[in-house]
């Protein structure tokens, strides 16, 4: 099932693989994933898990809030947001991201 949040997530991996001339291919093994399941994020079918989405910002340079909002955010950087976050709460803070990337539609 396609989620419009997570095509839109999708797109902004794909242009940022653009930028940084990889394929499918790279991308997945870069992120430690099959090739196939990166697929299915880039098309908007599976989502991404917060864990997933830290090892984009870390191999890749995509900031967390850009990924999931499309929105730059300014002042303290999300990445300590998500590494100050605790392991059992990331189903948390996964749920209250995908809440707060609704206001901006």
């Amino acid at each position: 099932m396609r989620n419009d949040l997570y095509v839109e997530i999708g797109e902004r991996l794909r242009l940022q693989c653009k930028k940084m001339g990889l394929t499918q291919e790279q991308t997945a093994e870069l992120l430690g994933i099959s090739t196939t399941y990166y697929g299915e994020i880039e098309r908007g079918v599976r989502k991404i898990s917060v864990q997933r989405v830290l090892t984009v910002y870390e191999k890749m340079g995509l900031e967390p809030t850009y990924l999931i909002t499309g929105e730059k955010l300014t002042g303290r950087r999300v990445s300590e947001i998500f590494r100050d976050c605790p392991r059992e709460k990331e189903a948390v803070l996964d749920q209250l991201l995908q809440y707060l990337s609704l206001l901006y539609k």
